[in-house]
C-alpha cells in the first residue's frame, strides 16, 4: 500500500475509533475516560489516548503504536491498557478491541467465574464467557489473564474491572461488547427474583447455536 493510501486508511480508521469511543459513553458502557478502544491497520495499532475525554479528540490527535508498543503516530500518551490490547493482537486474528467498564458485566465479574448460560447468544462469543482473574490495570499480568480467558472466545469479563471483546471489524467488536453487557444484565435480572432460579442452557445447546450462527445473516 502506498504511503498516501495508508494515511487515508489510518485517518478513516481513527475517525471510526473516535466514534466508537464516544458511543461507549453514550451507551453507558463507560464513565468519563474509562475503557478504551483500538483498531489494527496493517502493523499499526490505533488506540485511544490516556485520560483524554473522547469528545475532545480530533483527527490531529491520532495515536498509534507498533505491535511492540513503540509509538509511531501522534504525541498523546496511549491508553494505560495498551499491554492488554497488544497481547490480544499478537495472539489472535483480531482487527479491533473494545474494553469497557459496563455496569452489569462488571457486577457479574464479582460474582462468578463464568457467566451462566442464560441465553444462547453466548455462542456469538464462542461459548461460555469466562472471567479473567483480577490483576492491576495496565499490567502484563492482567494481559496474560485476559488471553487465558479469551482462549477460543471473542470476549471475556475482567474480575472487578469490566469487559473485553475483539473482532475482525470495530463494529463486530462493539456489537459483541453490547451483547455481553445485555446477557449479564439478563442474568442479574433473572437471578434477582426471590425464590426462583434461572433455567440455564447446556454447553451442547449453545454449541449447536454456534453452528447455526455460521450461516446467519446475508450472503457475502
Amino acid at each position: 500500500m502506498r504511503a498516501g493510501d495508508m494515511r487515508h486508511t489510518e485517518a478513516r480508521a481513527w475517525a471510526g475509533l473516535v466514534a466508537a469511543a464516544r458511543r461507549t459513553v453514550t451507551d453507558g458502557l463507560v464513565v468519563g475516560t474509562s475503557g478504551n478502544v483500538s483498531v489494527r491497520v496493517g502493523d499499526t495499532v490505533l488506540v485511544t489516548p490516556s485520560g483524554v475525554p473522547y469528545d475532545r479528540l480530533t483527527p490531529e490527535d491520532v495515536t498509534g503504536v507498533d505491535l511492540s508498543g513503540r509509538q509511531v503516530l501522534g504525541t498523546l500518551v496511549p491508553t494505560s491498557e495498551l499491554p492488554m490490547h497488544l497481547a490480544v493482537y499478537r495472539a489472535t486474528g483480531a482487527r479491533a478491541v473494545v474494553h469497557t467498564h459496563a455496569v452489569h458485566a462488571t457486577a457479574v465479574s464479582t460474582l462468578v467465574d463464568e457467566l451462566p448460560l442464560v441465553h444462547y447468544m453466548a455462542a456469538a462469543l464462542g461459548g461460555p464467557v469466562r472471567v479473567a482473574p483480577y490483576a492491576p490495570y495496565g499490567t502484563d499480568e492482567l494481559a496474560g489473564h485476559v488471553l487465558d480467558a479469551l482462549r477460543d472466545r471473542s470476549g471475556c469479563l475482567l474480575r472487578n474491572h469490566g469487559t473485553l471483546t475483539h473482532g475482525t471489524t470495530l463494529d463486530q467488536a462493539y456489537d459483541r461488547t453490547a451483547q455481553l453487557e445485555w446477557m449479564c444484565r439478563l442474568w442479574l435480572t433473572a437471578s434477582s427474583v426471590p425464590g426462583l432460579t434461572p433455567s440455564l442452557l447446556t454447553r451442547a445447546q449453545v454449541a449447536e447455536v454456534g453452528e447455526r450462527l455460521r450461516g446467519y445473516g446475508q450472503p457475502g
